[in-house]
């Protein structure tokens, strides 16, 4: 098994600030987003990214990482955990689209324990859950999706385990941490008694562009100082396409803009997508741009702190 470092993937010292390592994380995802990149390995460095961030956002998984790494990270092939290494934080998910590092080290392995109820003259086979990380564009409508995992097989007095792939179909509207039951895709069960069940755990990946906030979305819009000032229509991102927004004369950055219906589907109908305002300055003032700024300054006479004498 290779060692991943999730600092190197990031680009990240190893005592990043977790605000830091967010901010990488966001530059790389949408570097790397199916949806921005059609380059042919994006979807995979994609994958790699939100791997990286799923470990380091936690501050227990992390830990138990870091710890990892000072054991063994230089081994870089060939990398085996502490004899007798399970993860303690509680967070244990088998995921079905990162490393098998990630899965060898958080996993759950790939099911519960054999159902002592018998089915028929034999026992009902194990039921298996894994971690099934979808896409908000993912949730607009149903979607299929091609799902690949291990079943653990009992043979001869023995157990191996046999890959499996099937697609399933992810509802309109699927939440963060929905199950999703497939029923009789699980172990095989002994003799003439059924198979267990596949249950599928929902992780919606974090976008490079919106926030969630339930099934509402929020996008930053990036304004000029002028347009914020005299108004303007600006393009704003959706999950859906891209639509014109009025921006009023006198926004203030900060300021939120509802769009009706834009945000993710859910069961009686969708949410909604909030627009926050964010006044950028130029990256640059020549001379003349800097006396019109001047000019600007001694008309409008204007104290953004006034308040403040008034304590």
């Amino acid at each position: 098994m290779e060692f991943k470092d999730y600092y190197k993937i990031l680009g990240v010292a190893p005592d990043a600030e977790k605000a830091d390592i967010k901010v990488a994380y966001r530059k790389l995802a949408r570097k790397f987003h199916p949806d921005l990149n059609p380059d042919e390995g994006a979807e995979a460095s994609f994958k790699e990214v939100a791997e990286a961030w799923e470990v380091l956002k936690d501050s227990e998984r992390r830990a138990e990482y870091d710890e990892l790494r000072r054991y063994g990270g230089r081994q870089r092939e060939g990398f085996e955990p502490p004899p007798g290494w399970q993860s303690a934080s509680g967070q244990q998910h088998h995921s079905a689209d990162f490393s098998d590092f990630f899965n060898e080290i958080f996993g759950s392995g790939f099911g519960r324990e054999p159902h002592g109820a018998p089915g028929g003259s034999g026992f009902r086979g194990q039921d298996v859950e894994i971690e099934l990380p979808v896409f908000l564009e993912e949730t607009v409508t149903d979607a299929s999706k091609p799902v690949e995992y291990e079943l653990p097989v009992i043979e001869a007095g023995g157990i191996r385990r046999v890959k499996k792939s099937l697609k399933v179909t992810i509802p309109a509207g699927t939440a963060d941490g929905e199950r999703i039951r497939v029923k009789g895709q699980g172990s095989p069960g002994q003799g003439d008694a059924p198979a267990g069940d596949l249950y599928l755990h929902v992780r919606l990946v974090p976008h490079p562009v919106f926030d969630l906030k339930g099934h509402n979305l929020l996008v930053t819009v990036p304004v000029a100082p002028w347009e914020a000032a005299l108004g303007a229509k600006v393009t704003v991102p959706t999950l859906e396409g891209e639509i014109k927004l009025t921006v009023a004369p006198g926004s203030q950055s900060g300021q939120k803009l509802r769009v009706r219906g834009r945000g993710l589907s859910k069961r009686d109908g969708k949410g909604d997508l909030y627009a926050v305002l964010k006044v950028v300055m130029p990256p640059t003032v020549d001379a003349e741009t800097e006396a019109l700024w001047q000019t600007l300054a001694t008309k409008a006479a204007f104290d953004p702190r006034k308040e403040w004498s008034k304590r």
